[in-house]
Parts: structure tokens; sequence; C-alpha cells
């Protein structure tokens, strides 16, 4: 998260050692997101928002225009009907899902715009000109590995997906390999959509479905919360853990106040559409080619260093 915040001011000061060009070379910046269905994507308009205020005041050779969809269809129809009422320099886009969104982005990629992809990538990454995301697979890897060391390598866990993109499958995966070679035995995993009521049911379901579940997974911080619902109200204690994902404020404190059940934590922050909307500006008005991929790190947040990821008054 350091990482993010450093980079994002670093490119902020860029922006501003750059100086305004001509308002006849006035550029355009679409910015397309999920509408704030839970935490993570409320975080991500607030943050969007943000820098699409920043920027606009800052500097008149740039537009940033923010929209925001509630389902990848609604997002395909917002990113067709910008690109046939204006001109877009460039598109930064939070795709609702990977599948639904390639072929649309690609065919407003193939008019000269500029692509960034932020958090779920797109099924063909040549696609993207820039890519900004946290590390999936190391969310995945990293609680994994704390499951292994804390349960001596055996036991049986159930596991929450979010919805199919690329970076749950990332996050899947890194779980997976964390867990190869040992005796800790995944009982169910199905997908419960990032959504705190769908995971609430779907917990229910794996409770009674199996009479012996050692921790929980989900891949998630909203799913999470409906996860440590589920589990309050069957009353089951032999449960040593379950663990979320992304940094949520909620889950942070728990971590901070020592919770047995949740005390690690892997950071995932929405304020890297900050970041990206950022980059993106900067090659507009930088005067330098920004591309490539920026990967932010997902560290286990521990009660040591909990405070450094705490922030009481973001939306996430």
């Amino acid at each position: 998260m350091l990482r993010n915040i450093v980079l994002a001011a670093g490119v902020t000061t860029a922006l501003l050692a750059a100086g305004p060009a001509s308002a006849a070379e006035k550029k355009t910046i679409a910015v397309s997101i999920p509408a704030a269905d839970h935490g993570w994507t409320a975080g991500v308009v607030y943050h969007a928002n943000a820098a699409a205020k920043e920027i606009n005041k800052a500097f008149p050779e740039l537009e940033v225009i923010v929209k925001t969809s509630p389902s990848a269809s609604a997002q395909v129809s917002a990113i067709e009907d910008m690109s046939a009422t204006r001109k877009m320099d460039a598109l930064v886009i939070l795709p609702h899902s990977s599948e639904e969104l390639t072929t649309p982005v690609k065919a407003i990629k193939d008019k000269g715009t500029f692509i960034t992809v932020v958090d779920r990538g797109l099924n063909d990454p040549k696609i993207q000109d820039l890519y900004v995301a946290g590390d999936n697979v190391a969310v995945g890897y990293n609680t994994a590995q704390f499951l292994v060391e804390k349960m001596g390598g055996k036991g049986n866990l159930v596991v929450l997906r979010g919805i199919p993109t690329v970076i749950d499958d990332e996050r899947i995966k890194g779980f997976k390999d964390g867990i190869a070679g040992t005796d800790l035995k995944i009982l169910d995993i199905q997908y419960a959509n990032w959504n705190s009521d769908q995971a609430f049911k779907l917990m229910q379901d794996y409770l009674a479905k199996y009479p012996q579940i050692d921790a929980v997974w989900a891949n998630d911080d909203d799913m999470l919360l409906g996860v440590l619902e589920a589990i309050k109200q069957s009353g089951r204690k032999e449960i040593k853990f379950a663990l979320g994902g992304n940094g949520m404020k909620e889950i942070i404190e728990k971590v901070m106040a020592g919770d047995a059940m949740t005390p690690v934590e892997t950071p995932y922050p929405p304020s890297m559409i900050k970041t990206a909307i950022y980059l993106t500006a900067a090659h507009f008005a930088g005067h330098a080619p920004v591309r490539g991929s920026l990967k932010l790190d997902a560290p286990l947040i521990t009660k040591a260093n909990a405070a450094e990821y705490h922030f009481p008054d973001a939306p996430f």
C-alpha cells in the first residue's frame, strides 16, 4: 500500500512539473468502473472521483470522466456509448468481468485509444497499454502459507471464490500452490461473487454439509463478513481460522485487536484506481510514455504491522 501511495505522489509531482498544455490539445480520459455494490468497489468509486476532481482542476488540457456501471452488460453499453459520442484518448477500466469486457475494450483499442486496465485483467493482455493491480497470486499464497504453518499442514478447509475473473483465478492458484504438498484438504470451493449476503448463505451450506471444518478462506473481506456471521450464528467451535483479503478497515481492526479467528490479512487497496488514473494522465501530460505493468505488493498483515494499513476515515 505504501508503494501505491508513493507512486501516486510521484506521478502527481511529475504532472505538476509538466505544466499545462494549450486548450487545443485537450485530451479525454474516460474511467469505467463498477458501481459501489460492496465495500471494495465503494473505495474504488471514492478514489476515482477524487483523482478526476484533482486532475480536472489542475490540468485544463485533460478531462477525466468517471462512469460507474452496475453490471458487466451495463459497463459494455457505457463504454460503447462513450466511444460513439466522443473521442476517447484513453480508457481506464476496471472490468466487471474479464470475459464480457475483453471484446468491447479491444474494439475501442482498435480506434487508437490508450487502454489502462485495473485489477480484473482482460482475457487478452495484449489489449492493454498499462496494467495496474495487486499481486493476487501472493494474496492467496501468503494466506495459504500462514494456514500451513499454524495448522501444522493438516486440516479441512472450505474456500469461497469471488466472480469469474482473472484476479479470482490468480488468488485461487496462489492459495492452491501454497497448500500443495501438505495434508490441508479443500472440502469445497464455490463462488459467492464477493458479496457478503451470498457468502453468508454459502457458509451456512458448508456448515450444514461438513461436520468438521478447520479453517475458511474467503478471498475477499466482504465475503469474510458473511462467513463470520454464519459461523457465529452456527455456534460451531472447531473452526480455528476464517481469513479474507483486501484490507477492509473492519478486518484490519480485528487483526489489530489480536482476533483469534482472523489474526492476519493481506492488502489489496482500492486506491490503485487513483494510481492508474494518474499514470494514464502522466502519459499525456508528463511528456513521457507510460506503459507496462505495475503490481502492488501483498505482504501478510499481522498485529505487529496492522496500524500501517489502518485508515479509519476511508470508505473501505
